[in-house]
């Protein structure tokens, strides 16, 4: 079992600069008005036609339980597929597998007919590339309901996806094979291996219905809701400049990616929920294998730098409560008033005093003093400072007393220097 420290280094360091394109080309300009955007139908259908099988499934065809656990072992293979697969190894390369876990993930990933690896990833590194911008491909920005499908619904245009790098993947034969053969490898994994298995006790249609078409619909969205509803509910962890949010409900419906305020915090780490509690099987699969030396080089990011952003996240949201206080007028916004001043207008009636400085007007505070209100007036018109910090026998105030003094700020004392 390897664990590493993540590191944010590029990933293209590791390849020659000649293979490496730096940036998007010169004419890969944002689409312009005048394009339109074009229903893709490929998409659509594989968006549209398993549910409908499922409903007819629903309507047509009895549920058997060993079916229902043909679908449940789909769903997770074809769903790690996707987490532990497509997104944590070969998008963001956040640990190192052997190749039967690799292949494994391959077939489960292309099973959840969401593309192949290299199709997935190019989007995945995109996305977090150019986060809540017109170049992320499921910019969440546009609504709930184009980060969770409508992005599939139309064409994408090169032009408008900003560049991700995939010069690593384009250099992997398992990826280069998976890319390849899609198709097949999709229709043999999906489709035909659970109609086979349920065939085996006479449910033909059961297969196809439920553990093909319905574990579809449900790796979908649980895919789908990583995009949509992580970019829209749940707490705001470790940063708030982006839409991603750390939910368990989200984590319950996408197999351990919902904590995903951390995840794009620090996208290089094998873990999507960071404690023991949290709801992550696909960092429990990745951790479980590497005690087999199926799984290596994890990547982490250390506590010490967990720590820095929830204590700078926690500082910003008091920050933002604070701003929303009233604590009277600030220091260097006040005027100031000669001592002579000061004198005068309390001989003309104004209840001021002087702690540390300032010039306070107790006019409005005088009957609610807790001391009561002769105790403050018996100090009009003098420096209260030592008596205000605890000497003199008095109490040292307290914060909220403090806080509340500064609703009465006047003016700062002027010093007058010897020489004038």
């Amino acid at each position: 079992m390897t664990i590493t420290a993540a590191t944010k280094k590029d990933s293209v360091d590791e390849f020659p600069q000649e293979e490496i394109i730096r940036d998007v080309p010169k004419d890969s300009s944002m689409l312009t008005t005048t394009e339109k955007e074009e229903i893709n139908w490929v998409h659509t259908a594989m968006l549209v036609i398993p549910p409908v099988l499922g409903i007819i499934g629903l309507l047509t065809t009895p549920i058997q339980a060993k079916t229902v656990l043909v679908a449940v072992v789909m769903y997770f293979w074809s769903g790690l597929g996707i987490t532990g697969g497509y997104h944590r190894l070969w998008s963001h390369r956040a640990y190192s597998a052997k190749f039967p876990v690799r292949f494994l993930l391959a077939l489960g990933g292309a099973a959840a007919y969401e593309g192949s690896i290299k199709w997935w990833s190019r989007n995945h590194r995109a996305h977090h590339r150019y986060t809540d911008t017109d170049k992320d491909p499921y910019n969440a920005r546009r609504g709930f309901f184009y980060a969770h499908l409508g992005w599939m619904l139309v064409k994408q245009k090169a032009r408008q996806v900003g560049f991700a790098d995939i010069t690593d993947l384009q250099r992997d034969p398992l990826v280069r094979w998976q890319h390849k053969y899609y198709a097949p490898i999709a229709v043999v994994i999906g489709v035909v291996l659970p109609i086979c298995i349920c065939s085996l006790w006479g449910d033909f249609w059961g297969g196809l219905f439920y553990a093909s078409a319905m574990r579809m619909v449900f790796i979908h969205h649980a895919t789908f809701f990583v995009n949509s509803l992580a970019h829209t509910l749940g707490e705001k962890t470790f940063s708030d400049y982006h839409t991603a949010f750390d939910s368990f409900i989200t984590a319950l419906l996408t197999l351990g990616e919902g904590y995903h305020n951390y995840h794009h915090e620090f996208p290089q780490d094998y873990r999507n929920g960071i404690k023991f509690f949290h709801y992550d099987p696909t960092k429990w699969l990745i951790s479980f294998l590497s005690y087999f030396g199926l799984t290596y080089d994890l990547k982490w990011v250390p506590q010490e730098e967990i720590n820095k952003a929830t204590l700078q996240m926690e500082q910003r949201r008091i920050d933002q409560e604070r701003a929303k206080l009233k604590f009277g007028k600030k220091f260097q916004n006040l005027p100031e008033m000669t001592i002579e001043d000061f004198n005068k207008r309390v001989s003309k009636g104004e209840t001021l005093i002087i702690i540390e400085g300032i010039v306070h007007d107790v006019k409005n505070f005088v009957h609610e003093h807790p001391g009561g209100r002769q105790t403050l007036l018996n100090y009009i018109g003098q420096d209260v400072t030592s008596m205000f910090n605890g000497a003199q026998g008095a109490h040292k105030h307290t914060t909220y007393a403090r806080d509340y003094l500064y609703m009465m700020r006047v003016a700062l004392v002027k010093q007058i220097s010897q020489g004038a």
